[in-house]
């Protein structure tokens, strides 16, 4: 089982990365939006049980992946501090059943972040606004890179998903359907 875990800022195109990379490689793509959107249904964005949930959902969602050896594409916003330990439980719980997990971390440069942020492809995430973005990042620390992981990284400011996508399943040696 693999577990391909793409990282980056909200709105760097990790979810069109990751579409673009589950046809290429048919694994299954478990985008972070997901988990997010079905916790919302029954508890507000942020507060405890909303938070305890997301991370339950998405920890087990992975683990049962492993356990049944089912290749999945996973898509996250990383806060270097805030997530690792999180992120740390999530490699455990692949490499006990035998799986590995092949990091990549998206990033681009400002103004196209912050392009891609209002754009209209993004219609029904929380992040849409220049603003909110700026906040976030001044908040949390979106911008870094895993210390504790080898990630490939790739700069998608001027590149199209499809490429990256072939970057990640050459960088990796992943299967090509």
């Amino acid at each position: 089982m693999d577990l391909v875990y793409i990282y980056g800022p909200p709105g760097v195109g990790k979810y069109t990365v990751g579409k673009e990379l589950s046809r290429i490689t048919r694994y299954r793509l478990f985008h972070n939006q997901l988990s997010i959107e079905f916790v919302m249904s029954v508890f507000g964005f942020g507060n405890k049980a909303f938070n305890k949930l997301v991370l339950k959902f998405r920890a087990e969602m992975i683990d049962e992946a492993a356990k049944d050896n089912v290749s999945v594409i996973f898509t996250s916003a990383y806060a270097k501090g805030l997530n690792d330990s999180i992120v740390k439980d999530i490699v455990r719980r692949v490499r006990r059943h035998g799986g590995r997990v092949c990091f990549v971390r998206l990033y681009c440069n400002r103004k196209e972040l912050l392009r891609r942020v209002m754009s209209k492809s993004r219609k029904g995430y929380k992040i849409r606004s220049a603003e909110f973005l700026d906040s976030l990042l001044r908040k949390y620390n979106h911008l870094s890179k895993m210390p504790f992981a080898r990630s490939l990284e790739i700069d998608n400011t001027k590149i199209p998903p499809k490429k990256a996508a072939m970057m990640i399943v050459k960088g990796y040696g992943l299967p090509a359907a």
